[in-house]
């Protein structure tokens, strides 16, 4: 058998995540879509657009907002209203019906944001009052995200009461679980990076202090939902949103990890930034189901990891978004739609719910 037919063999094995059996190991990663409703109550179409997807098996939902302060984008979806856990219900059943699993995504942004995007229009919370130096898309456009303010004592322990309070609510709208979000130069994300915490109390610091922060969110999240419930998401050394975590990258997230470990939490997943060794130690260190995402993979070599231990579970962004029939696809080798940027974020259905599925591909070919 040629090594990429190998390869890909091994990604159509079962797999067990968090006590419920998963078809293959090829999950769906979150992606921001922008379309919720003004309340931040996911769009009717949402439904539709992860029904249609739920043959990935395991669907990791969009970046959710567990709080009015965790919102900094336009058209962000919420958890923590009855509005929102109306509208994920939807989206459950959807996803349920066709036999796969939702994980909620839920995702503070910190001071990636702007307030004017916000339902309260505050001040951006993070960890020290270092602007991100990126812009932001608002209503009027483009705009430089602002200094944020630096969370108090009692920021912190709101906001970890949030993340707990937006999982319980996440679980009574059916959702399977959530995922953590602690990647990506978000907020869990700039506690870990030194040029944006500058913090000298119990969160700020060396890198053992730096780490506190998001393992008491975990924990936090666990204790209300039990922890075959949550994941949690990283990108160790991925320079994004003015993230820079340099030489301390591997010292950090070695300790992180084996924290997070002993939570025994339904899945770790992890942004490969590059670092090969850096991955292979945190695999060691992990001692649960590890799902891994490389951004821009071959289709050619999507199955690797799993042949090769590296991962348990392998998530895919775009070739989700643009191909609602992906798992079929790759298996019968038939070609993929490539996705539109132009319909990334916000609009409507198109660039949504419209990517044709193979039958309908071929008839508009011949």
């Amino acid at each position: 058998m040629p090594a990429q037919e190998h390869s890909m063999a091994h990604l159509w094995s079962p797999f067990t995540l968090g006590g419920k059996p998963l078809p293959h190991r090829l999950a769906m990663a979150a992606m921001t879509r922008g379309r919720a409703l003004p309340d931040g109550t996911p769009h009717p179409d949402a439904a539709i657009y992860y029904g249609q997807r739920a043959g990935l098996g395991l669907l990791i939902a969009e970046g959710t907002q567990p709080s009015a302060d965790g919102q900094g984008y336009l058209s962000t979806p919420g958890i923590y209203t009855d509005a929102h856990v109306a509208g994920w219900q939807r989206v459950a059943d959807a996803v349920h019906e066709r036999k796969a699993l939702l994980f909620i995504q839920l995702m503070h942004v910190g001071r990636m944001g702007h307030p004017e995007n916000t339902p309260h229009h505050r001040q951006m919370l993070a960890p020290s009052a270092i602007a991100a130096g990126v812009d932001i898309f608002t209503a009027e456009g483009m705009k430089p995200a602002p200094i944020p303010r630096e969370m108090s004592s009692g920021d912190i322990r709101q906001t970890i009461v949030d993340f707990a309070a937006a999982a319980r609510r996440a679980i009574d709208a059916g959702a399977d679980g959530v995922e953590i979000h602690a990647a990506n130069g978000y907020l869990l994300h700039q506690f870990l990076a030194a040029n944006a915490n500058h913090r000298d109390d119990a969160y700020g610091g060396d890198s053992l202090r730096r780490v506190r922060f998001p393992l008491e969110v975990a924990a936090a999240v666990a204790k209300v939902i039990g922890p075959q419930h949550v994941g949690i998401r990283i990108s160790p050394g991925l320079k994004i949103g003015g993230i820079a975590e340099g030489e301390e990258t591997p010292e950090v997230y070695r300790h992180l990890v084996r924290q997070l470990s002993r939570l025994q939490l339904a899945y770790l997943h992890i942004t490969h930034a590059g670092d090969e060794d850096h991955l292979a130690s945190l695999r060691q260190d992990w001692h649960g189901p590890l799902v891994v995402n490389r951004p821009g993979r071959a289709r050619s070599d999507i199955g690797e990891d799993i042949a090769a231990g590296v991962a348990d579970v392998v998530s895919v962004g775009r070739m989700a978004l643009a191909n609602t029939d992906l798992v079929e696809r790759l298996k019968t080798e038939q070609p993929l739609n490539e996705a539109n940027p132009a319909t990334f974020y916000g609009g409507g259905a198109a660039g949504y719910i419209d990517y044709p599925m193979m039958e309908a591909a071929a008839a508009q070919s011949a």
